[in-house]
């Protein structure tokens, strides 16, 4: 970029790639998030809660990208929203460059980081760009607003450069056309790219990409991800990525030296490099998420089209009222009496990657407990394969 661009001082050059420092840009730390379900009258009338995300923690350094996966309601959304300050946590707490966000919210004259700061410094790209971007504007005007309020010193043809350079940057060429459009007026993928260009002009330091690529056409979907990542490199963000498809996060994940963090019932069971999470899975849950990615080898989809699923209970249990000790346990076939009853915690396996089961640990009680195997055994639980 020439260096009278008035982009320069919001964007690092094209040529720039930092490396991932020591220190965490974002640490998650035990963060719990519980709340009670439905309306305002089952609220006052029940005591169950939710327990949406239960006690997760995870950090996040510079130039790095851990990508959420799991199934539907095990709380990756939630977890995203609160790892950037857009949801209070019930406990733990989420800390921006060793400053813990929310006392920077309540306690400003102590903060060493100003919370307006900290919450321009993450952004969000939503699931779906139709909503997340106003029909009746057009796209210049919908991106100048974070301009107006965090560039004030820059004027109306400052802004204008500088708005028509960041949509080069996300490849909608020429910038002049695609700026005076409407929303109605872009394809699916130019919505996402304009979200994506309005996130990275305030050269935050973390984006949550909340299924940011699932409502568009297969298609177009490595090229999204390659826009992503190549602009990684140029802005120096880091990406929390929800998703809850293993073929896209093991693409993203790989290319950009990050790790998948498996999610179950509001926890992370395995959290690691692709390579060690999905080539030799260690936790029975990540087993289930790898055995029923579609495949494009015809041998592997007859086999599983012939067997059962492998787990001992296909439906999710009620997050009401999740199940007692290890949360997978009433669907996990590799089951024991002692997953009824003790929780286990994250554990570092002989890779690098960390697992809660304790399958991962040779001298756990584990090996020596009871089997809950089979469709009547005495805990109760019965089989329910696609097979029975």
């Amino acid at each position: 970029m020439s260096t009278d661009d008035p982009a320069d001082d919001i964007a690092p050059d094209d040529t720039t790639t930092t490396e991932p420092s020591d220190d965490p840009v974002l640490s998650v730390e035990d963060v719990k998030v519980h709340y009670k379900p439905g309306g305002i009258v089952k609220r006052a009338l029940t005591d169950k809660k939710v327990q949406a995300v239960d006690g997760v923690s995870f950090d996040l350094y510079e130039n790095d990208i851990v990508v959420l996966v799991g199934e539907s309601g095990c709380g990756k959304t939630t977890l995203g929203k609160t790892a950037i300050g857009l949801e209070n946590p019930t406990d733990g707490s989420i800390k921006y460059r060793g400053q813990d966000i929310w006392e920077a919210k309540n306690n400003p004259r102590d903060a060493d980081i100003e919370f307006n700061d900290i919450r321009r410094s993450m952004q969000i790209i939503h699931q779906d760009p139709a909503n997340a971007l106003n029909s009746s504007r057009r796209v210049k005007a919908i991106l100048s607003d974070p301009l107006k309020k965090w560039r004030t010193e820059l004027g109306p043809k400052e802004r204008e450069d500088t708005i028509y350079r960041f949509l080069e940057y996300v490849d909608m060429m020429p910038p002049e056309d695609y700026a005076e459009r409407y929303p109605h007026q872009l394809s699916g993928g130019e919505k996402q790219r304009v979200a994506l260009g309005r996130a990275l002009l305030m050269n935050p330091d973390v984006i949550l990409a909340d299924e940011a690529i699932s409502a568009l056409d297969v298609s177009l979907r490595v090229g999204m991800m390659d826009l992503i990542l190549d602009l990684q490199d140029t802005f120096s963000t880091s990406y929390i990525f929800i998703s809850h498809d293993l073929a896209n996060a093991r693409y993203l994940a790989k290319r950009a030296g990050g790790r998948i963090a498996i999610m179950y019932l509001g926890e992370i069971v395995e959290i690691g490099p692709p390579d060690e999470i999905l080539g030799n899975p260690t936790h029975p849950y990540t087993k289930v998420l790898k055995w029923s990615t579609p495949t494009v080898d015809p041998d592997l989809a007859r086999q599983r089209i012939q067997e059962d699923p492998p787990v001992r209970e296909v439906d999710v249990p009620d997050p009401e009222d999740p199940p007692s000790g290890c949360k997978f346990h009433t669907r996990c076939p590799e089951a024991r009496e002692v997953c009824t009853r003790e929780e286990p915690e994250l554990f570092d396996t002989a890779g690098e990657s960390d697992v809660s089961c304790f399958r991962a640990l040779e001298s756990h009680e584990y090996w020596n407990s009871t089997e809950l195997a089979g469709p009547d055994d005495e805990y109760g639980q019965e089989s329910t394969g696609v097979g029975d």
